[in-house]
């Protein structure tokens, strides 16, 4: 009975153009149809390729430092900290936990040569 409610309300605000509250809101989320989890379609679309013009807008999250797109790798790299970014179906993963070393870091390098 709920869901009909809650579908009856999408309707309604679609219509209307309003803002729905924060309790629509969560009707309205409720009443979306969700995207099939089947691996069959999902592997049918290719995936999306990431959007070099993005560079512009996106920074490093630790350094705060612009980043470059590697094509060869699907990375966006922060040469000073030597760090990669994966981008996952077209979409930067800038989670710090993500990212991979790329290289060490130089004072290790150092000490090793020594």
């Amino acid at each position: 009975m709920l869901g009909g409610a809650c579908g009856q309300l999408a309707l309604a605000l679609r219509r209307t153009h309003a803002e729905p509250s924060a309790g629509a809101q969560s009707c309205l989320h409720a009443s979306v149809s969700r995207p099939s989890t089947d691996k069959s379609e999902r592997t049918r679309k290719p995936p999306r390729a990431f959007e070099p013009a993005l560079l512009q807008f996106l920074v490093c999250p630790l350094s705060k430092r612009p980043l470059r797109y590697e094509a060869s790798t699907n990375e966006l790299i922060n040469e000073e900290l030597g760090i990669a970014c994966p981008i996952i179906d077209g979409i930067p993963n800038m989670i710090p936990q993500a990212a991979r070393m790329t290289h060490q870091n130089k004072k290790q390098e150092e000490m090793k040569q020594q």
